[in-house]
């Protein structure tokens, strides 16, 4: 924790209007806009009694009269105030303390504004509350002194209310996780990696080439092509009787012409001499990837950087997910999205993936040592359970497909899938190609599944007790491996929680179930769920726990840093000289397990480039 002269609480007041605002705009393209301005500042350092309101031209002078290199900021939603400090005026604080973050690490299922997170923490308090703001500004470039005063009135509040959640929650939350938050900030604040913005303009420019090929091909005008109902009566006046499923939202039986739609997907697959209308309507429907790239090519800084936006504990496992309008969670891999994305001249970017994390994660906790060996001998365990499937010897080479259904199930069955749903997600392609099993081949499956690892399903069976000892505090002394037990949460070995907002039980002794509440929707829990949630959770830690130390030998060593993190990767930008021991060292550093599951084997793979190639 710093001390006290050298942390700051701020909140930026800045011009908007009904067509310029964060609302339709990233962060990047607001803060770089022509129109933006800094109306003012509220400010205060912790040893202060009171917040300062600083109006637009007193503002810079304050900033440039801050030893940054010994001063952290803390803000609610760093991503923005920070984006504004290191962009707009070249200030880089030491370190970040973000307590929207803080918030949601804290309350992972509830809303991490301002005005709620007061509402949560001092409930019976009503001073503790954001006011709300009796006037409005926006459109005003220079504000007059009555409205400037109302404004800084609004904003010092928000910096107090901003002190008192931080003086709330610092010790609530790890070190390592602040350190998380201070990285990830950084990330967007202070960007590493480089966007090669023409050869994403260029493969932009040839994916509406291709389309627009595809729609003229197909002689089909691009309306009837969008439009649902226009498309259905088009299929029928060509013979095609479309295939209907029930809304979610209304009940009612609708087209199903969703590109993952099983019942489309059929249609494709019956009707293939139209591949061609197909195809352009893939083409209409579809344009994710053009308007990523787009998406990409407006946020990019003004020195060709391009910020990161992750989202630190976007569920409530902890796992990290995109924010600011633009999700670096979901590239495809190999993808022109990730090849982009480059390292500045004399540096690399590192690639480290772990391997089957949740896999070896579950294997360990539910004591399945069979596959935990398997796992730590290197063996392939995908094919390993193939090959109890088929009853024959299954390598990656020459079957391909029987592996892949050993693997949807090594991955899948682990948290109480069911044969049906197993099958459904094999035929229709959901977990990768698509495999014709029918039910009782997916139930066999399945069995064998249970069978052959039945320490898991027993798991599930504990994971139930674990939650059922939330509700009596008689039992809060209970433990199981890494996890404790606390009110409506389990302990994780990190001292966060998995949290189980208003849990209740119902049903008998024979037929129970558990529901909870997720940000205001009831949901349904069960051991095999339970499971999952707990596997996700250990499994982030472990990474987060590779990313702190990654980040941390870089910046000891050579200067680079972790730059991004994608599920289970781990991307840094470091010097290119040495790169073999570099990534010879990161790949060490992940592979060492928490000390908390010591035994549990982990294995990463990497490598480099200049660009995010993998």
């Amino acid at each position: 924790m710093k001390t006290e002269n050298d942390i700051l609480f701020l909140d930026f007041e800045t011009y908007f209007d009904t067509h310029y605002s964060l609302k339709k705009l990233t962060t990047a393209e607001y803060v770089n806009h022509k129109l933006f301005k800094v109306w003012g500042l509220g400010a205060r350092f912790l040893n202060e009694n009171e917040t300062t309101w600083l109006s637009h031209d007193e503002v810079k002078d304050y900033l440039l009269d801050i030893t940054w290199e010994e001063t952290s900021v803390v803000c609610h939603n760093a991503l923005f105030d920070g984006y504004i400090l290191t962009q707009h005026y070249n200030v880089h604080p030491s370190y970040y303390y973000d307590t929207a973050a803080m918030a949601r690490g804290y309350d992972p299922m509830q809303s991490a504004s301002l005005a709620e997170v007061c509402k949560r923490l001092w409930p019976d308090n009503i001073e503790m509350r954001k006011g709300d703001e009796l006037i409005s500004a926006k459109g005003i470039i220079d504000l007059p002194p009555d409205i400037e005063e109302q404004i800084a009135g609004y904003c010092k509040q928000d910096v107090d209310l901003t002190f008192c959640i931080w003086e709330e929650l610092k010790l609530k939350l790890p070190k390592t996780e602040l350190d998380i938050i201070d990285l990830t900030t950084k990330m967007f604040v202070e960007p590493k990696l480089i966007l090669d913005r023409e050869r994403l303009t260029n493969y932009r420019e040839q994916l509406i080439k291709e389309s627009e090929t595809k729609i003229q091909a197909c002689g089909i005008d691009k309306k009837v092509l969008s439009s649902n109902q226009q498309f259905t009566a088009h299929l029928e006046s060509i013979g095609i009787n479309p295939p209907m499923k029930t809304s979610p939202t209304t009940g009612n039986r609708i087209p199903a012409l969703g590109k993952n739609d099983a019942g489309y997907k059929q249609m494709i697959r019956k009707y293939p001499e139209h591949k061609n209308i197909w195809e352009a309507r893939t083409a209409v429907k579809s344009r994710i990837e053009e308007t990523r790239a787009q998406r990409f090519l407006n946020v990019v800084n003004k020195d060709g950087t391009i910020s990161v936006p992750l989202r630190y504990y976007a569920a409530h496992t902890g796992r990290f997910g995109g924010t600011d309008k633009l999700n670096m969670q979901n590239m495809p891999r190999g993808s022109e999205l990730r090849k982009a994305l480059q390292a500045a001249p004399g540096n690399y970017v590192y690639v480290a993936d772990l391997s089957n994390i949740e896999a070896r994660v579950l294997a360990w906790i539910a004591n399945q040592t069979d596959l935990l060996q398997e796992f730590s001998q290197g063996q392939d365990i995908y094919s390993n359970f193939a090959s109890k499937i088929y009853k024959k010897p299954i390598n990656k080479v020459d079957n391909p497909v029987e592996r892949f259904v050993g693997k949807t199930a090594i991955l899948g069955l682990g948290y109480g899938m069911g044969y049906k749903k197993f099958a459904f997600t094999l035929r229709n392609g959901l977990a990768g190609p698509e495999v014709d099993v029918s039910d009782e081949e997916a139930l066999d499956i399945v069995r064998t599944y249970r069978n052959n690892y039945s320490k898991i399903p027993s798991f599930w069976n504990t994971c139930e007790y674990l939650i059922n000892c939330t509700l009596q505090p008689s039992a809060y002394n209970v433990t199981y491996g890494p996890l404790g037990v606390a009110r409506h949460a389990l302990r994780l070995p990190n001292h966060m929680y998995l949290k189980y907002p208003g849990l209740i039980k119902r049903g008998s002794s024979t037929n129970t179930e558990y529901l909870y509440f997720n940000n205001k929707q009831q949901v349904n829990l069960y051991g095999g769920k339970i499971a999952e949630n707990v596997i996700q959770a250990l499994s982030r830690i472990i990474i987060t726990d590779a990313i702190h130390k990654v980040n941390n030998y870089l910046q000891e060593t050579n200067g680079g840093s972790v730059v991004l993190t994608v599920h289970d990767e781990i991307i840094a930008v470091a010097p290119a000289h040495d790169s073999c021991k570099i990534m010879e060292d990161i790949i060490f550093i992940m592979t060492q397990p928490p000390e908390w599951c010591k035994e549990l084997p982990l294995s990463a793979e990497g490598g480099y480039d200049k660009a995010y190639t993998k």
